[in-house]
């Protein structure tokens, strides 16, 4: 590939999905085990693992607002950079690079005050008790510190693969990954430092991917560089890269928002175990969704490119073979989770109350997961497309318009309370991802036709 500055417009369809997807999807799936490695070992913490894995859990909001936040410039920044290079305007590309490198460096530096300031007030907030708070601040401290590592690691990395580099991108993440499962026993348990080992792990091993993502993104091997000249950034390049990054921003956002309703209402009706079980069962949805955009991932500059290039055909292709592997992975995993619940569990915690409750809330949960790579496969593609304001609809009407309410709606409707929050996530998912196909069929048929007819112009 390196040697045919046009692949992404010539190799065929398939075996360059192949190619492209094989990395993000094995960056995504090092970065599930990066993600949820803590919580593993946290939760193995003799005598006090399951109150400080529901600690850790109630951190998950906050944690997740970070990468939102990551997601705002890099989402919206890498498809467009990819589009201008479809249409042979490098000079756009690299100054929408600089441009969103800036905007992540400001945010990093406000997230970081704020979490500093007020971490623990959200955290008792969001659903912490007199059991578990002390657990939720000495992990939301250390990790606060290390904001800027995240945001750059999670925003420049988009940069990488949208150039088709996804082996590189694969290679940062593997660092990390790599890095946080060595420290992690050695700072939990051979230095005894519980939650804040892990925590002091994360921002140590989210610093070394940071730095290789820089160097390649600085360095000649990189097809788009950061340079200082670009590093002002332009309103007419910036701020539409934020206007189609605010679906991935808000799908995240959201995911902060509904786990915040979440705590709040599983600690009212089930207690500590029912937090903990939440924090077990997101970590698991983490198995589906993390290698679902690692797919997507890998797609999107297939797709971005050949919309820039004009080039129709080819992204017909990509959506249908995203689609299709998708839909095919979603189905597997939802199967295992269906037939071996208490292995999902068990990965988590020995406890037998907190072990036996998340594996029967587990299959309830988890119910249609089975179709939600088709939710997933739709989304990207607006976002690889440019499609800002479709790709935000769908994310605003799967978590405000659906599962908000129906997390507060549900359980008065359920014998079981504790089991009706939870009910809550497989309507919504089954709702949103018919909205979603309906809305997707209509706005990729204009897109194709726009194309079609500007051929002819």
């Amino acid at each position: 590939m390196k040697g045919n500055k046009d692949f992404l417009g010539t190799e065929p369809v398939g075996r360059l999905l192949f190619k492209l997807a094989i990395p993000t999807v094995l960056s995504q799936l090092v970065n599930m085990l990066y993600n949820i490695i803590d919580r593993i070992y946290i939760g193995h913490i003799a005598g006090i693992g399951d109150l400080a894995l529901t600690g850790v859990g109630i951190c998950m909001p906050l944690i997740m607002l970070v990468s939102a936040f990551a997601f705002l410039g890099s989402a919206g920044g890498a498809p467009r950079a990819s589009i201008f290079l479809g249409e042979g305007k490098r000079e756009e590309a690299e100054k929408t690079l600089g441009g969103c490198f800036s905007f992540q460096i400001l945010l990093s530096a406000l997230l970081t005050a704020l979490l500093l300031l007020f971490s623990e007030d959200l955290l008792l907030a969001f659903g912490g008790s007199e059991n578990t708070i002390g657990y939720a601040v000495d992990y939301m401290r250390i990790y606060a510190i290390g904001t800027v590592f995240v945001q750059l690691t999670l925003g420049m990395n988009a940069y990488i693969t949208a150039q088709g580099f996804t082996g590189f991108g694969m290679v940062s993440v593997l660092i990390g990954a790599g890095l946080n499962i060595l420290l992690d026993p050695l700072f939990i348990f051979a230095c005894d430092m519980g939650v804040r080992g892990a925590a002091l792990a994360t921002v140590i091993s989210q610093a070394a991917s940071c730095t290789f993502v820089l160097f390649f993104l600085f360095s000649k091997k990189s097809t788009l560089r950061i340079r200082a000249k670009n590093l002002r950034p332009e309103a007419k390049l910036l701020l539409p890269c934020i206007a189609l990054g605010l679906s991935p921003f808000v799908m995240q956002a959201s995911e902060s928002a509904v786990a915040v309703c979440f705590n709040t209402s599983l600690q009212s009706y089930g207690g500590d175990i029912a937090v903990g079980a939440m924090t077990i069962l997101t970590s698991v949805m983490q198995f589906a969704m993390l290698p679902l955009q690692g797919l997507a991932q890998g797609a999107q500059p297939i797709t971005s490119y050949n919309f820039g290039a004009k080039n129709a055909s080819r992204v017909k292709k990509s959506f249908r073979l995203l689609l299709l592997v998708s839909l095919i992975y979603s189905f597997t995993l939802w199967g295992l989770i269906m037939l071996f619940p208490r292995a999902f569990a068990g990965m988590f915690t020995t406890e037998a109350a907190l072990l036996d409750f998340t594996a029967r809330a587990l299959r309830i949960y988890c119910a249609v997961l089975c179709i939600f790579g088709l939710q997933t496969a739709c989304q990207m593609t607006f976002l690889a497309l440019g499609r800002a304001k479709e790709s935000i609809l769908v994310a605003v009407v799967r978590k405000f318009v659906l599962l908000l309410p129906l997390i507060y709606i549900v359980p008065l409707f359920t014998e079981s309370k504790v089991m009706g929050v939870y009910l809550a996530e497989p309507i919504c998912d089954f709702l949103a991802v018919t909205f979603t196909a309906f809305t997707f069929r209509h706005h990729f048929k204009k897109a194709m036709q726009k194309i079609e007819e500007s051929k002819k112009a």
